[in-house]
């Protein structure tokens, strides 16, 4: 995150270092005085005259204004809010009486009745505001400028008020806006699919930003619909048992305060939420960013699937970034010696207590577990203990001597919920703290003198997450010890199944099942799509 704090420049920058040194690394900076030179910073001031040179430039054009029952908050959900038809003289009227009356603190919805529109226009406003409705209206976005679509430019006599700045020089400017309020005003969280450079003309703006890397903690709307750029967490009052990870969101924020003349680049994915002051007047440009433009469309798939799959591992390595020994009998110490550990009850218990899975059998030759050390004993005595208690939590009751594993069907029905959470899995969270020489030595006692333990474990004890972290276990005891003995370790290992196949198919199963899970908390967290379920998960 550190590489992420927003730079404020006091120079504007070339066209070469905006694009080298700002537009390329995708973090937003803020150019003071940006617009301090544009014809709009001194002929639209609200304190000095702005209003009336605006209604008389504009005069009585019908332009698209956002209406909203929730205001101050404009939610830009189109669910949340209503577009409608209002000649632009009658918006300067409801400025002008808010400016009148904001000394003596009175409802300034009382005077929107003297500057109400007339014919079509005022039929429209009255039947999407109702009578009883508050009646703020925000002109969001409304076209200066747009080489999209000329048609839907309604402002173009602002135009030449407006310099667009020298480092937007050799842009293809998607459109130019105008944003202006009368009131105080928020706007919901959202990114926009395009560079931005919001700029000051008169009023004050605070911005927060978040990084795309933070969408997890915004919950987005499903990718699929309407308003897939906007997050859900309402702005005011926000359930937290409904979105949990939204309590980390104030961790990933960046906070900018504009003032009149100054300018924001908001990279494209950002997300940005902005508060307003009374009567505060913007413009904003938006172009398509280079990497964008550039993509081949041929290539849209291969992309998908890389940033699918980086984002996967990412969320498998966050799903065992915390683990929590709480829930586990044994406690490492600094020293590397179990806390409140008995060494001599472990040993009495696998020794002269040596039960299998399946049955007695006598202990292999080879490997002495008196011979371990306190830790190392008490870690083997975790998981053998562990394997036993959950086999034996199976309805039909242990399983017979007779047999050496548990039948699938029946294992399905003791199993635990949650497959994949390492805090509540004391399976996987003892094997996740030994340390790669200790696991080789626990695992190789465990092959030598629990073999039918061994088995069971592996094919019937292991959750997902157990598997993901047995298998990592092997990638950092591989990198730790010679070829030879790691060829030894496998084949002592591996000996222990009858069916070694059935052992491998078990192993790649739970991976899959482990990374499948991880691939749908990122569909969850990034696109709001949970295929889990009908709807997305807020969990």
């Amino acid at each position: 995150m550190e590489s992420l704090q927003i730079r404020r420049l006091d120079e504007i920058p070339s066209p070469e270092e905006f694009a080298s040194q700002i537009e390329q690394k995708n973090v937003p900076a803020v150019f003071s005085g940006c617009a301090k030179e544009w014809k709009a910073f001194s002929k639209w001031n609200v304190s000095n005259g702005g209003l009336d040179y605006l209604q008389e430039l504009v005069g009585s054009s019908v332009v698209e204004a956002m209406l909203s029952r929730s205001a101050p908050v404009f939610y830009g959900d189109i669910r949340g809010h209503e577009r409608v038809p209002l000649p632009f003289s009658t918006f300067i009227g409801y400025c002008k009486d808010l400016l009148q009356c904001e000394d003596d603190c009175q409802d300034s919805i009382s005077q929107l009745r003297k500057h109400e529109p007339t014919g079509d226009a005022t039929q429209q406003v009255d039947f999407a505001m109702g009578e009883e409705s508050p009646k703020q209206i925000y002109l969001a976005q409304v076209s200066i400028v747009n080489t999209e679509n000329e048609e839907k430019s309604q402002l173009e006599c602002l135009r030449d008020d407006i310099e667009t700045p020298a480092f937007l020089d050799s842009k293809t400017l998607a459109s130019v806006n105008l944003w202006m309020n009368n009131a105080k005003s928020r706007s919901s969280t959202h990114y926009d699919p395009h560079h931005n450079l919001l700029c000051i003309i008169s009023g004050c703006k605070q911005v927060v930003l978040w990084p795309p890397s933070a969408s997890p903690f915004l919950y987005p709307l499903p990718v699929y619909g309407e308003s897939s750029n906007h997050s859900a967490i309402p702005l005011e009052n926000t359930n937290f048992s409904l979105y949990p990870r939204a309590k980390s969101i104030d961790k990933y924020s960046r906070k900018v305060t504009l003032h009149a003349g100054d300018a924001l680049f908001i990279p494209e994915g950002w997300f940005h939420q902005v508060d307003s002051e009374d009567l505060t007047i913007a413009v904003n440009f938006w172009w398509q960013s280079d990497m964008m433009s550039s993509m081949p469309e041929h290539m849209d798939a291969y992309y998908l699937r890389r940033i699918l799959k980086r984002l996967t591992d990412k969320e498998m390595d966050r799903m065992l970034s915390m683990p929590s020994t709480s829930k586990v009998n044994h406690m490492i110490g600094a020293s590397g010696q179990s806390s409140n550990v008995n060494a001599g009850c472990c040993d009495e218990e696998l020794n002269l207590n040596h039960q299998e899975v399946g049955g007695k059998e006598k202990l292999v030759p080879g490997f002495s577990l008196r011979e371990l050390e306190p830790h190392e004993l008490r870690s083997l005595h975790d998981l053998v203990s562990s394997v036993h208690e959950k086999i034996n939590r199976q309805p039909a009751g242990n399983i017979p001597a007779d047999q050496s594993v548990c039948r699938e069907e029946d294992v399905k029905k003791f199993v635990k919920a949650n497959l994949y959470d390492l805090e509540d899995d004391p399976i996987a969270n003892t094997v996740w703290n030994l340390e790669p020489h200790v696991f080789q030595i626990v695992f190789l006692n465990m092959a030598h003198n629990f073999p039918r333990t061994l088995e069971a474990f592996v094919l019937h004890a292991l959750s997902p997450v157990g598997v993901e972290v047995l298998t990592r276990k092997f990638e950092q005891m591989d990198q730790r010890i010679a070829p030879d003995e790691r060829s030894q370790f496998y084949q002592k290992f591996y000996s222990v199944f009858d069916n070694q196949f059935a052992a491998m198919d078990a192993l790649l199963n739970g991976k899959e099942s482990f990374a499948c899970q991880a691939f749908n908390n990122v569909l969850v967290q990034y696109l709001g799509i949970n295929l889990n379920g009908p709807k997305p998960s807020l969990q």
